[in-house]
């Protein structure tokens, strides 16, 4: 059935760095876009990236551009989110979406399927 699972959270100290993973069965991830959102603390859930069905566009919140890139491997159903140059505002829970063919790629109403998320902390 239908899976989402996170992974590579965990401690980093503010300007290092991680790479979270997330591996899907169970549908045709191909042909779905993939998305990375946050959640911190007393807050909303933010998007935070997102990656088209081939892989040749993607989507980034202001926040995090030039610091976190988004990639996807379909031979191996499996999407990334590598973030550099963390800032102690990037504390969250992590999450990775999936979306048929969304009209906004940010809306995270618009997202099918979900992960259960992968907790992100930063020291200073």
């Amino acid at each position: 059935q239908v899976q989402l699972v996170e992974s590579g959270g965990g401690l980093v100290q503010a300007g290092g760095s991680l790479r979270l993973s997330c591996a899907a069965s169970g549908w045709p991830f191909s042909s779905y876009t993939m998305g990375w959102f946050r959640q911190a603390p007393g807050k909303e859930r933010e998007f935070v990236a997102a990656i088209g069905m081939t892989g040749t566009s993607t989507y980034y919140t202001d926040s995090v551009k030039g610091r976190f890139t988004i990639s996807r491997d379909n031979a191996k159903n499996t999407v990334y989110l590598q973030m550099n140059s963390l800032k102690p505002e990037d504390p969250a829970v992590y999450y990775c979406a999936a979306a048929y063919r969304p009209k906004r790629y940010s809306n995270h109403d618009e997202y099918d399927f979900w992960g259960s998320g992968t907790q992100v902390t930063v020291s200073s």
